[in-house]
């Protein structure tokens, strides 16, 4: 990092944006993963994330500066260097995504995309048990992943001296003044998260109601009117 540094823009509003829901629907998702009760909500998360990882790919293409592929995601060798770099006094520093970051992101998106296409066909009973067996598998596996990523913030937090959770939400962190996006494209971010809300609206609009059961069984007393006639 050089020594003229200051608080620049870096994780414009789409990326930051996807990436909260993509917290929200994963978490939501595992937790209902196991209740009948729940099930709507499962697999409209699910298909939420399926949306949300299609949009992140398609931004990964055209997007602002660090949110694009070219611009974080390395070989092996890159990723091994950065983590040799953790065990120095002065680790190696990256504006957008350090390469083991970006490494548990491209899986993360990966499993998502087995995940949600599993749980598709799981619910429309395309496979057999083994399509159910893969789909809780690969929820395991992206738990697992989640997890790592999230202990990999937490260290390179601590070793840059720099909270990158509150970067997610802000989209600032420290940097070179030229090394900053001019644009957070805050319209989009409001589209993605528009379009999120009003699908949740229709599942929820569409869902089964709960029968009458006060409407559909008749009293007890008229029943017995009835048997008596």
């Amino acid at each position: 990092m050089t020594t003229d540094t200051t608080k620049i823009l870096v994780w414009d509003a789409p990326v930051r944006v996807f990436h909260w829901l993509m917290v929200l629907c994963f978490a939501g998702a595992f937790v209902t993963s196991e209740s009948e009760r729940w099930q709507l909500v499962h697999i409209t998360l699910g298909y939420t994330m399926a949306g949300l990882i299609a949009f992140r790919v398609m931004w990964g293409l055209v997007g602002t500066r660090y949110a694009r592929f070219v611009q974080f995601v390395r070989g092996p060798q890159a990723v091994g260097r950065y983590l040799a770099s953790l065990a120095t006094a002065r680790p190696a520093h990256h504006t957008g995504h350090n390469p083991a970051g970006a490494l548990a992101i491209v899986l993360i998106l990966l499993a998502g995309a087995a995940l949600t296409a599993s749980g598709w066909a799981n619910y429309n009973d395309l496979g057999g048990d083994w399509v159910e067996e893969l789909h809780e598998v690969l929820g395991n596996g992206m738990l697992l992943l989640v997890g790592v990523h999230i202990a990999g913030v937490v260290v390179s937090s601590r070793l840059h001296r720099e909270n990158l959770a509150r970067a997610m939400v802000t989209g600032r962190k420290q940097g070179a003044p030229s090394e900053g996006i001019a644009r957070s494209f805050a319209w989009l971010a409001a589209v993605l998260l528009a379009v999120v809300l009003a699908f949740w609206w229709s599942q929820w609009r569409s869902a089964p109601q709960p029968a009458d059961e006060a409407r559909l069984t008749p009293p007890a007393a008229s029943v017995a009117v009835a048997t008596v006639s």
